[in-house]
């Protein structure tokens, strides 16, 4: 591993899982929604504490069984994730590849000098969950609950390999999870954004 990222100023933690939080990176991000996790797998990771990659591959496969109400399927919400990170591309962060999921979302940005990745994740999330509230209100339902898991969690890319590996699982996602046979069939996928552009 490079000097860089053995930097201990760059790892953060508040407790939970640790945070490779540094200017000029690729980092991608997963974070979901406070009901997408069972509560077998919630005590399951809590069983397997210190053992980040084990539970990493256990949530990530349970995000994809579709579990809790899945608010992130309906279009407007969806869309409201979307133009949260399209707001500040290339002010804050560069913009890479994202994908919303029924209840996750996974995005992989460029961060900027003097907006750390905490900082941004923070915004997107506040900000999204006021929207999503509202739309959830005049929708009817009790909107009252907690919008996002408190966690998320980051990768930093390696080399050029990993990069490319982040992509294309950023926007295989949604075959993977049956949710669509192609990536170019499920519309909240910069893969369809990118297409839309040419």
């Amino acid at each position: 591993m490079r000097d860089e990222f053995r930097n201990e100023q760059n790892w953060k933690s508040r407790g939970f899982l640790p945070h490779y939080d540094a200017s000029l990176k690729y980092q991608m991000i997963t974070y979901r929604l406070a009901d997408s996790l069972p509560q077998r797998v919630l005590k399951s990771i809590k069983a397997s504490k210190g053992e980040s990659l084990k539970q990493r591959i256990l949530i990530e496969g349970t995000l994809d069984e579709g579990h809790g109400a899945c608010i992130l399927k309906i279009p407007e919400i969806a869309q409201i994730v979307i133009d949260a990170w399209k707001f500040f591309d290339k002010s804050r962060y560069d913009l890479i590849a994202y994908v919303v999921m029924p209840n996750h979302v996974h995005v992989l940005i460029k961060t900027y000098e003097k907006h750390s990745l905490s900082q941004v994740i923070h915004s997107w999330k506040s900000f999204t969950a006021h929207e999503i509230k509202k739309v959830l209100r005049k929708a009817g339902f009790q909107s009252e609950q907690k919008i996002w898991q408190v966690e998320y969690w980051d990768r930093f890319m390696r080399d050029e390999k990993h990069f490319l590996q982040a992509v294309n699982y950023i926007i295989d996602n949604p075959v993977k999870a049956g949710l669509c046979t192609s990536p170019e069939q499920w519309p909240w996928s910069s893969y369809v954004s990118q297409e839309d552009e040419l």
